[in-house]
């Protein structure tokens, strides 16, 4: 069987990290099935990792989407909640990773002891703050990680120096900051948890939340917290690629992430100016301010601009 050349491809690799929404179904199929035909993505990222009441939508489309994917010459990992917090989540998580076709994504340490040390990926919502715990995940068995979208370039640096292992840095996309047991979209609908009648499902890239002055905050979606800014690393790639980062995160949105990806092939390799290619994805969202603050240190929903970098950084 032939393989996409892009399968093979030795240099930067861009990565789709899982939708963190609650999309229709078809929708979510129907993206995944562009991604495929379309998308220069090295990696796909699959699975519901926020709730998972929301996991039975796409369980049906979830092997053709794979197939797909794979013919296309894609990289598939299936990805896990970011929290489990009960037995029913656990056997749900034991079932994934014994139906996986290829690595899994680590989203919760608490997965750690069903893989039982085989070969797997770590994804941003495990903390690596240190070389430490990143050597004793190594020692578990990741052979890859996507750092914490909140790390500042210098430290990203370092971790990427000592690594053993691939890493990845989270560069496009709302960023997750946290997750809760409880569900704000069905409280903010005045619901509980259990009879949320999935209220998230309104608001296909997170509920904007305001504060008592009526200035963007946050987003919420479901249980999960998100930045109310897009992060975009555009102009930063060419130092983390300096730094030995071999792999960028991508995180779905309602824009064209087909287009999005282009873009950001354009600049790593060299092909489009990091500003240029930050005005045409300003086209592609214009409802979301980009952000690159964690990068610098700096307040997260900051974008900071290239000329200003040197100084945030001193």
């Amino acid at each position: 069987m032939m393989t996409d050349p892009r399968s093979a491809r030795l240099g930067p690799q861009l990565v789709l990290g899982p939708v963190l929404f609650h999309w229709p179904a078809e929708t979510v199929r129907d993206f995944y099935f562009r991604i495929a035909d379309e998308g220069d993505y090295d990696t796909v990222c699959l699975g519901e990792v926020v709730c998972s009441k929301r996991m039975p939508f796409f369980e049906d489309d979830l092997p053709e989407v794979v197939a797909r994917l794979r013919r296309a010459g894609k990289d598939v990992l299936m990805s896990t909640l970011s929290l489990v917090s009960d037995e029913r989540e656990q056997t749900a998580m034991r079932a994934l990773i014994a139906a996986a076709p290829g690595l899994v994504e680590v989203n919760d340490v608490g997965v750690l002891p069903a893989l039982r040390g085989q070969p797997h990926a770590i994804g941003p919502f495990v903390n690596i703050y240190n070389e430490d715990a990143l050597a004793f995940l190594v020692g578990q068995g990741a052979v890859r990680a996507c750092l914490n979208p909140e790390l500042p370039g210098a430290l990203i640096a370092d971790l990427a120096r000592l690594s053993s292992i691939p890493l990845e840095v989270f560069v496009f996309g709302r960023v997750p900051l946290a997750i809760s047991a409880r569900c704000f979209h069905a409280r903010a609908e005045d619901r509980t948890k259990d009879a949320c009648q999935f209220a998230c499902k309104a608001d296909p890239d997170g509920r904007p939340i305001r504060t008592i002055e009526d200035m963007p905050f946050l987003a919420m979606n479901g249980v999960q917290t998100l930045s109310h800014s897009c992060a975009n690393l555009m102009h930063e790639l060419a130092p983390l690629r300096e730094a030995g980062v071999q792999r960028f995160r991508l995180s779905p949105q309602t824009g064209d992430m087909v287009a999005t990806a282009a873009l950001f092939r354009d600049v790593l390799e060299e092909r489009l100016e990091p500003g240029a290619a930050v005005q045409r994805l300003g086209l592609l969202y214009p409802d979301m301010p980009f952000a690159n603050g964690f990068y610098y240190a700096a307040p997260g929903h900051q974008f900071v601009e290239p000329a200003r970098a040197a100084t945030v950084l001193a």
